[in-house]
Order: structure tokens, then C-alpha cells, then sequence
């Protein structure tokens, strides 16, 4: 973590100065009459994309949400691996982490051959490849990732708090913006207080963007004229939050239980030590018929949960919190205001997220995951926008990256809540599915339920595989694998994936040729120079003449000799650069491999040792291109592709 840039501060350093915006509505718990972005719902998809927002200091946002104030018991629980990367970027991991469960190993139960009305154990696997990540799959109260946001948002420069009791009554967008009018706040929004001390009071906001992440019975897609669309599978299921004492062996381990005849478990422990979260399967519904119409309740849960479980007993002392479900999975055709034959002609200013344009099984873990990733996605592009560095027509790759991203995960999750569901075999029924299958579908999946199988598709925002074979481990369209590495500056061992934060600026990782050193007439030291000096550079076209010469492209360079074999004084400027009010000195651009542990980033991304390469990084750390190192015209082209000339 840096700090002390603009001068020593004392206090703790993660609460950020205050900005301009944040003196002048201090004390205000009006809602404001303009606002840039204007963000409905405070679940997992509006406090991403607030956080986000809130370190922009010229970006004005808003946050409103009808429920009284912050949420104390969420529903979903399961952060993959994926988000907790993510959430490094915004700083709380590390929070997470000592907090929550770990999900170190997954067992997997089925009935005894010999007493089938038993279950026993057959198979116990590690829940998260190796390798896969640095981060682990956890488990915590979707109230305490809440909580993390808003501690994000109220020590950003903004000082932003969500606008609670504040009900959507309707929203409008202004004609005359199809027709390239210049209306600089489209999206007129209305809505009514809900607070006993204003109940009834309407407000109009009137703002340049408005995203909708308020759920599955969502108001803003509503007034888009937009549905989620999709199946049932015709399946109830139950869950509880319980605190029980059993002697089920595997009570603190996730475990995948299927009984003969009973129907099956997904148990999850969760933080704490002692609460575990139960799914059970309950009966087959009729076609169209609803859950609700059962009269389902926890005692039946607690029932079903104990026949599975059958020779083991469990006796349930408390329920913290219970459901009962039905598995379905609904996909929205858009993520924004503007149909599918108008995008060439039309702007999008609305904008769905989360579980307003996509809904899931919540046995796999993907629901509140996938909806911060659409946050994260739409966040920096937004704030891009606003502040003039890329063109508005960027904004619809929003809907063309996620949708698409969406309609691969649901069919996944079809196919994962069908197979829990479905019948073992047996002599009576020998289309059923075996114990074993489950268990190898699992491990196939593990990328999905992780976070990281997401792909993007070439487009302006990613290049094409041309030089893919230069970095073979670090693909283009998916998240950059994070390695560990040695910083030159202080000999500090530090994961490479975490120089990037969720600032919004876009990251060149230079991985140097055999023998680099950045030497005058390197490779390194060439793109360091054109970075620095020539016209063309992305860097020098698109950043401010009085910004910091990494606010808007971040370059570092991954040098393949061990740390004490390089002197830091003979390093391009570029990568020393002068930042700050004072021109401090930044040290921290320059990382070298942990020769010591064995673990070295070259060989463990499929780096070319010989030639080295370029590795270009979104703001939401998705790997953007693969280039050579001296292919300076390409890194300049790609730039120039969705990218605005300072001003």
C-alpha cells in the first residue's frame, strides 16, 4: 500500500482526502438533483459498482435503496476465488479472509451397497485446483462483504453513503438523446420516500446514467420493457443456516450427500466454527404449480435433512435463517436500454446488473459472484466516459461482454442443478445418474465455480490471439493469473496480480527478454523510451498534461535475473517516474522472479524466456492483448481503438 505522495499525512492511510464534492454535500441527506451515475439497489451489484465510482473524485454518484438501511442477514454466502482477487483490488481481502470459511476440501457421499438406506462416504477432493488461484474459495455473510463496500465508499474521496427508505417510482429517458440531441442528464428518475418521517415525499433525480441492480423483481429493467426470461425445473429445494450438534463426520467440510431414496444434501459450513448452511432437496413440483402452495416449513427441512443423513443423527439446536426455492435459471436478451437493431444509432444511458437481468441455482455459488463481476466490469467503463478518455459508444460493450458471459454460466448451472437433482441409478432405474459422475462433473466445473473460466471474445476492448504464444499461461479474454515475485525496490516478496487496483487505470506488464537488464539498447529499455517520449505513445496521448504519468496506463516491468543481480539506479525513467505534488519517486514498477521458492513467474505463465512480451490488463484485470515486447505500432493501434486524445 502507498501513501504520503501529496505530503506526510498522519491517521490511518487508507481513508482518502477528502474531494470538493464530498465538503459541499457534507451533512446532506437529501438526494441530489443532478448526479452522473445514479445506481439503484444496494445489493452485491450496487455497492461494487459504488465503490468503484466513489474513487473518482469528479465522478458524481448516487446510491439509493427502498430498504431501511444496510443489510444485517444476507442469503448468499459463497465468494469464489475470482472475487476474492477482486476484492483485493478494492482493498478488503485480507478482511475476508480472517473472517470467513475456508473451503479447503469437498466430500462426497452416496448410499451404502450394503444397507441402502445408509449413506457412506466415497470420495473427498480439494475444493480448488491447484494452482488456480492465490486466493481460496470462502464462505461469509453476504451482510459482511456488505459492510467492507460501505467502509470502501465512506473513506473514498466522495465520502459516499446510500440514500436508504427511497422507493423507484418510474424512470424516463429524453427523447431527443436518439435523436443526437445534446442533453447532458437524459434519465429523470422519481422516486418516494419510504422513512416514517418522509413517507410519501417524491424526489426527481435527473442523471446522465442510471444502473439498475435491484434484484430479480427489478423496477428499472421493468421500465425498460425488458424480462427475464427462462425455465423451471420444477424442483423445491430448502436451505437453512443451523447451529446443530451431529456426528456426521464431515460437518465442517463441504460435502456433496446423495441418498437412495430421500434426495440429496449440498452442505456448507459456514465462518465461525460452528454454523453450517443446509440445502436439501425436497419433493418434485407439479407442472406450474409453486412452491409457495406446499406450506413448506423448516421443520420439514430439518425432517428431510435427518433421512439423508441417515445412520448419522442431527439435532438441530437454532436455525439462524431458512428458505425453501425453487431451481430456475432466467437470462434477460440485454444488459442496457438499447435494442439489439439500434446499437449503431443509439447511446445506452440505463444499464441492468446482477440479479436484475440474471438469475441462478444457489448451488453453485454464482449469483452474488457474477454480479459483482458485472459491476466491476460496467464500473470502469463508466467512470472512462466520464471523464473523457473513452468514447460513449464503449459503453455497449457492457452488454455484449456480460450477456454473453451470463448465458454460459446459466447453462452450467442447468446442467449442475440437474445433475444434484437427479435419481441415482439403480436396477429399478437405470438412466439415473451414478455417485461417481457427480463427483467427476465437480472437478471438470471447478474453473466455473471458481470464477475464472470467464472468457471475453475478441472486440475493440480484446485483441486477437496473433501472439498468444508468447505468454501461454496468461490468456487473452481471461482474468490475469497473478504470480508471486520478489520487488526490486525493497526485496519484498508480493503477488504480482495485486499491483492492480480498482482505480481504473489500465496496466503493461513488460516481461523482459533473456538477458534484459534494460540495458540502452533493450528491448525493455526501447518500449520504455517510446512509452516515455514518442508521440505516439498511448501513454502520452491519453494522459493529462498535469496527471501523473501512470493515472491513465500503469507500466511495470518482470525482469527474469534474481533481485540482487540488478542495480535500480540504471532503470529507464519510466519506470522510477516522478508522481505527486512533490515529484516523490515511485519504486514499486519493478519486479523480479522468486527464484528462492522455485516459483518463477516465467515459467509458471508460459513466458517466452527469449523474447519476452507486452501483457496489456484492463482496469477490471482482464487480460486485453499479448504483444511483443518492440511491437510499439500495435500497443499504439490498440489504444487508439476505444480511447479519446487528452484534452
Amino acid at each position: 500500500m502507498q501513501f504520503h505522495l501529496n505530503g506526510f499525512r498522519t491517521g490511518d492511510p487508507g481513508v482518502s482526502e477528502r474531494s470538493e464534492q464530498a465538503l459541499s454535500s457534507s451533512g446532506s441527506n437529501s438526494l441530489p438533483r443532478e448526479v452522473d451515475v445514479l445506481i439503484v439497489g444496494c445489493g452485491p451489484a450496487g455497492l461494487t459498482l459504488a465503490a468503484q465510482l466513489s474513487a473518482f473524485p469528479g465522478i458524481r454518484t448516487c446510491i439509493v435503496d427502498q430498504k431501511s438501511g444496510p443489510l444485517q442477514l444476507g442469503q448468499a454466502d459463497g465468494i469464489a476465488c475470482r472475487t476474492l482477487e477482486m476484492f483485493e483490488a478494492f482493498g478488503f481481502s485480507e478482511r475476508v479472509l480472517k473472517e470467513s470459511y475456508w473451503v479447503n476440501e469437498t466430500s462426497f457421499w452416496k448410499p451404502d451397497d450394503g444397507n441402502r438406506e445408509n449413506i457412506v462416504r466415497h470420495g473427498r477432493i480439494e475444493d480448488v485446483e491447484d494452482g488456480l488461484s492465490e486466493m481460496p474459495h470462502v464462505i461469509l455473510n453476504q451482510a459482511r462483504v456488505h459492510d467492507f463496500y460501505l467502509d470502501v465508499m465512506r473513506r473514498s474521496p466522495n465520502r459516499l453513503e446510500p440514500h436508504y427508505a427511497q422507493r423507484l417510482i418510474d424512470l424516463e429517458i429524453d427523447p431527443a438523446v436518439s435523436g443526437g440531441g445534446a442533453i447532458t442528464h437524459p434519465v429523470t428518475v422519481r422516486l418516494e420516500r419510504l422513512d416514517p418521517s418522509h413517507e410519501g415525499q417524491v424526489e426527481t433525480v435527473k442523471a446522465r446514467y442510471v444502473v439498475g441492480c435491484d434484484g430479480a423483481r427489478s423496477a428499472v429493467r421493468k421500465s425498460l420493457g425488458r424480462e427475464l426470461k427462462g425455465d423451471s425445473a420444477n424442483q423445491a429445494w430448502g436451505v437453512m443456516d443451523v447451529l446443530a450438534v451431529t456426528d456426521f463426520p464431515d460437518i465442517r467440510l463441504k460435502a456433496l450427500i446423495q441418498s437412495a431414496g430421500e434426495g440429496s444434501i449440498v452442505l456448507i459450513p459456514r465462518e465461525g466454527g460452528y454454523l453450517v448452511r443446509i440445502y436439501v432437496e425436497l419433493d418434485k413440483l407439479a407442472v406450474n404449480e409453486r412452491v409457495a402452495s406446499r406450506n413448506i416449513t423448516v421443520d420439514h427441512l430439518i425432517a428431510a435433512a435427518q433421512r439423508i443423513l441417515n445412520p448419522y443423527k442431527l439435532d438441530v439446536k437454532e436455525v439462524a435463517w431458512w428458505s425453501v426455492y425453487e431451481i430456475g435459471q432466467r437470462l434477460c436478451d440485454k444488459f442496457d436500454d438499447v435494442p439489439e437493431d439500434e446499437v449503431r444509432t443509439r447511446l445506452p444511458h440505463v444499464f441492468i446488473a446482477g440479479d436484475a437481468c440474471h438469475t441462478h441455482s444457489p448451488k453453485a455459488g454464482q449469483g452474488m459472484n457474477v454480479s459483482m463481476q458485472d459491476a466491476f466490469n460496467l464500473g470502469w467503463k463508466l467512470a472512462a466516459v466520464l471523464q473523457g478518455r473513452c468514447p460513449p459508444e464503449l459503453l455497449h460493450s457492457y452488454s455484449a461482454e456480460r450477456q454473453a458471459i451470463a448465458r454460459e454460466l446459466i447453462d452450467f448451472d442447468r446442467e449442475w442443478a440437474k445433475m444434484l437433482s437427479a435419481p441415482l441409478k439403480s436396477e429399478s432405474n437405470p438412466d439415473g445418474v451414478e455417485p461417481a459422475e457427480v463427483q467427476s462433473y465437480f472437478v471438470r466445473s471447478g474453473r466455473y465455480t471458481a470464477g475464472t473460466a470467464t472468457r471475453y471474445r475478441p472486440s475493440v476492448l480484446t485483441g486477437e490471439a496473433t501472439h498468444q504464444h508468447l505468454a501461454k499461461g496468461l490468456t487473452i479474454g481471461m482474468r490475469f493469473h497473478s504470480a508471486p515475485v520478489i520487488r526490486l525496490g525493497d526485496a519484498k516478496p508480493v503477488e504480482l496480480g495485486h499491483a492492480a487496483k480498482a482505480d481504473g487505470r489500465w496496466r503493461i506488464y513488460a516481461f523482459a527478454g533473456a538477458g534484459d537488464r534494460a540495458a540502452p539498447s533493450s528491448r525493455l529499455r526501447a518500449l520504455c523510451d517510446f512509452l516515455a517520449d514518442s508521440p505516439a505513445s498511448p501513454v502520452r496521448k491519453y494522459t493529462s498534461a498535469d496527471g501523473d504519468i501512470d493515472s491513465v496506463i500503469d507500466l511495470r516491468a518482470i525482469f527474469q535475473q534474481a533481485h540482487r543481480e540488478l542495480a535500480v539506479e540504471s532503470m529507464p525513467a519510466l519506470l522510477l517516474p516522478a508522481k505527486g505534488r512533490l515529484g516523490l519517486r515511485d519504486y514499486e514498477k519493478m519486479f523480479c522472479p522468486d527464484l528462492r521458492s522455485g516459483r518463477d513467474v516465467f515459467d509458471m505463465r508460459g513466458i517466452d524466456r527469449e523474447r519476452g512480451c507486452m501483457v496489456v490488463v484492463r482496469p477490471d484485470q482482464y487480460v486485453a492483448h499479448v504483444l511483443p515486447l518492440d511491437a510499439h505500432a500495435e500497443l499504439a493501434a490498440f489504444f487508439d481503438g476505444f480511447m479519446l486524445p487528452r484534452v
